[in-house]
């Protein structure tokens, strides 16, 4: 959420930041506009709170002198009605203001490439050169199936399309890659978490899915609940802190979580509709930072790097790139993602986006410390998967393909599988 003093006092800068992220300048007009009205009523509101007060006062002063008070008492009542109605509409018109504001993105940083759509994003690094075959490479989901190791059709029996079924070595794949994560995430000084898998509304508030994802249908809601399954452990992991007051010398704070992400994938028909690129229900290691304002830059590097070295370490080619405007995540405020090599493609795919969403989640989550100084602070959330396992998964089986079918497990996996090397029909 942006603060609206800050959008009153910026008002020209705002309007140019969020134009490069789509937001049209009248969008901010009618904001303000909603805004002066909200102030306009409080101060109509509490000045005839003070009529009625000194009224009442009057009141009381007639009664103990044995007046008559009843054209007072009628003045108080009017006044009391109109307090009613005005209040009425401020409850109103504060909550249409909260909506808008909740429909803003947050501003990008300046070094973010400017762009409406995902053309225009810089390429930062590169790790790795993508190997030359000397067979034509096959896709992930063909050397899976092949193998027994992963099983689409079942899954599309049980469930429908966009699921799978991990079999044998593939569910100890999956298993090993995620565990993996999870231990060097660990070792890098990130507090392991087991996480809900719903959460209430005011959550997907404070991280910012909602309101924007019930008007998409982009994940998936409990009917007759207020709950909803998780699209990313980034939502409970964020909001373990909501509403909540933390001490200066917590911070930063690093969580990290494995869990089920829930995605309805809406909109995104004919797009990666076979493999385990694109899925309704897919695991994710999560990484969390919050920090104090001054450091959230350089703990986006930080998360970005620790990020790099999971793939590093799978010997897996990748890069690493600035997104623009138009194509960062509605929270943040510089994303950094990371893009692995899949040959089947001949292209990078995303693997890891590390964001910074300076105090837009705080702001909605209500996530604050105390300074040195005693004043209270909005802290800075940033995240980033550490990594998306499926994906993962999909990378290590095209890029370790062998001419026979079998693929090579990466040697930091090994420990992983029980010291299978490679993968053999099941």
């Amino acid at each position: 959420m942006l603060d609206l003093k800050m959008i009153r006092n910026h008002t020209d800068e705002v309007k140019e930041k969020l134009a490069t992220r789509g937001v049209q300048p009248e969008t901010i007009d009618q904001l303000l506009a909603k805004d002066n009205q909200r102030r306009e009523l409080i101060v109509k509101s509490e000045s005839l709170k003070k009529v009625r007060n000194d009224v009442s006062d009057q009141i009381s002063q007639m009664k103990r002198n044995h007046e008559d008070a009843n054209e007072p008492i009628q003045k108080m009542r009017k006044v009391s009605q109109e307090i009613k109605e005005l209040d009425e509409q401020l409850e109103k018109v504060a909550a249409e203001v909260e909506d808008q504001a909740a429909h803003l993105p947050n501003l990008p940083h300046p070094d973010v490439p400017v762009s409406l759509t995902e053309e225009g994003s810089v390429e930062l690094r590169k790790f790795g050169t993508p190997r030359k075959f000397d067979f034509k490479p096959k896709a992930h989901w063909e050397i899976g199936e092949a193998l027994g190791i992963l099983d689409f059709e079942r899954a599309a029996k049980v469930a429908g399309s966009r699921f799978v079924y991990y079999v044998g070595d593939g569910a100890r794949l999956e298993r090993a890659v995620y565990n993996f994560f999870l231990d060097q995430n660990v070792a890098a000084g990130f507090t392991e978490e087991i996480t809900p898998y719903m959460v209430n509304d005011a959550s997907m508030f404070g991280t910012g899915q909602f309101p924007k994802f019930k008007e998409t249908h982009a994940g998936y809601e409990i009917k007759d609940e207020q709950l909803t399954l998780i699209p990313t452990a980034e939502v409970p992991l964020v909001n373990f802190y909501r509403d909540e007051i933390l001490d200066e010398d917590q911070l930063p704070i690093n969580v990290t979580a494995l869990s089920p992400a829930f995605r309805s994938e809406a909109g995104s028909a004919g797009r990666d509709t076979r493999g385990l690129i694109r899925m309704h229900q897919f695991n994710k290691v999560e990484m969390v930072k919050i920090t104090k304002p001054e450091d959230s830059w350089q703990e986006l590097e930080n998360l970005t790097r620790h990020a790099e070295t999971l793939l590093q370490k799978l010997g897996l080619p990748y890069h690493v790139i600035t997104l623009t405007t138009g194509d960062m995540s509605f929270t943040a405020a510089m994303t950094h993602d990371l893009e692995v090599w899949i040959p089947a493609q001949n292209k990078y795919r995303e693997i890891s986006s590390c964001s910074n969403t300076t105090d837009f989640q705080a702001r909605r989550a209500q996530i604050r410390y105390r300074d040195e100084n005693g004043k209270l602070q909005y802290v800075h959330t940033l995240n980033g998967s550490g990594l998306a396992v499926g994906r993962t998964v999909a990378a290590i089986l095209e890029n370790y393909q062998n001419e026979d079918g079998t693929v090579t497990v990466p040697d930091v996996l090994i420990p992983y599988m029980q010291g299978t090397k490679v993968i053999g029909k099941n």
